[in-house]
C-alpha cells in the first residue's frame, strides 16, 4: 500500500512538473519545475527498487544539472524582477503564491515518502548476522555499460556534450554592434 501511494505521488510529481516546464514562460520557474519533475523520477526509481539509480538521479541531475541551470539563469540576468511597473515603482518579487506553495508541499511529501520507504526497507530487512563479503553493484553496472549497453552509454555522452556546448553558447557574452 505504501509503495503504491509513493509510486502514484511520484508519478503525479513527475508528469505535473514536466507539464509545468512546458507551460511556464518564466525560465526560473521552469528550472524549479524541472527540479520537482526529476525528484519525482528519483521517487519512481525507489519504488522500482533501483536505489543506486535513484541516488545517481539525485546527485547528477537534481544536484548537478538543475542547480547549474539555476546559476546560469541567475548569472546571465534572466530575471526581470527589478523592472518598474506602470506607476514608476520598482516591482518587489513575491516570496510565493498558493500554486508555488502547493508544488513545494507535494515535492516535500514525495521526498519524505521516498526517505521513509528507504529507511523502512533498511529496518525491515535488518538482521544481526555475520557480515558477508560485499558484492558491489557498481562494478556490474560499469561492465554492462561498456559491454551490452555501450550504444546507450555513447548516446548519453553525446547528449551531455551537447548540453555542455549549449550552456557555453547561452552563457557567452553577446557582441554589440
Amino acid at each position: 500500500m505504501f509503495t503504491n501511494i509513493l509510486f502514484l505521488m511520484s508519478a503525479v510529481l513527475t508528469v505535473g512538473g514536466a507539464f509545468a516546464v512546458i507551460l511556464t514562460k518564466n525560465i526560473m520557474h521552469a528550472c524549479v519545475y524541472l527540479l520537482s519533475s526529476l525528484l519525482g523520477v528519483a521517487g519512481l526509481y525507489v519504488t522500482l527498487g533501483a536505489d543506486f539509480v535513484a541516488a545517481t538521479q539525485l546527485v547528477v541531475y537534481v544536484g548537478g544539472i538543475v542547480i547549474l541551470m539555476v546559476f546560469a539563469v541567475l548569472l546571465t540576468g534572466g530575471s526581470d524582477a527589478q523592472k518598474e511597473n506602470k506607476f514608476g515603482l520598482s516591482k518587489i518579487p513575491l516570496m510565493g503564491n498558493n500554486k508555488t506553495y502547493t508544488i513545494a508541499w507535494i515535492t516535500a511529501f514525495v521526498v519524505f515518502m521516498t526517505l521513509i520507504k528507504i529507511i523502512s526497507n533498511i529496518i525491515k530487512y535488518y538482521k544481526e548476522t555475520e557480515v558477508s563479503a560485499y558484492t558491489a553493484t557498481v562494478e556490474k553496472i560499469g561492465m554492462l555499460l561498456v559491454t551490452d549497453h555501450v550504444l546507450a552509454f555513447e548516446i548519453s555522452s553525446v547528449l551531455l556534450l551537447g548540453a555542455l556546448v549549449g550552456a557555453a553558447v547561452i552563457a557567452r557574452p553577446r557582441k554589440r554592434e
